[in-house]
């Protein structure tokens, strides 16, 4: 029996393929399915082997303003666990995305980043 696991996550985005090329150079993932979706819509599929992100848009896709940790069914953010802690951090900087806060407690250091459709990612290591 194999244990659960979340497979994926769906999100909406302005540019689907800009959003999954910059996890692609920050996190050695690859692409693994785009295209046409529901509402003339378009998706990217971006991730590794075992789990994925959506990206998604559509013409009528707005912007809502809200607070997410306000807002019901809106995303925080994402936690992402890596090997590199430092070298994903070197990147996210370089990309000259804006920062958030950075821990380094037990159990494990994690610091937090946005992108530029303002979601924000929380990079973890245990």
């Amino acid at each position: 029996m194999t244990a659960n696991y979340l497979e994926h996550v769906n999100i909406t985005v302005k540019n689907p393929e800009d959003s999954a090329e910059l996890l692609c150079r920050l996190f050695d993932w690859y692409i693994r399915w785009q295209g046409e979706s529901l509402d003339v819509g378009r998706t990217v599929h971006v991730g590794n082997d075992t789990s994925y992100i959506a990206f998604y848009t559509q013409p009528d896709a707005v912007e809502n303003g809200c607070e997410s940790y306000a807002t019901m069914r809106m995303t925080n953010h994402l936690a992402i666990v890596v090997d590199e802690f430092y070298l994903i951090r070197e990147r996210v900087m370089e990309e000259g995305l804006k920062m958030g806060e950075i821990h380094l407690y037990e159990p494990g250091k994690r610091f937090y980043f946005f992108t530029p459709d303002n979601l924000e990612i929380e990079v973890v290591k245990y």
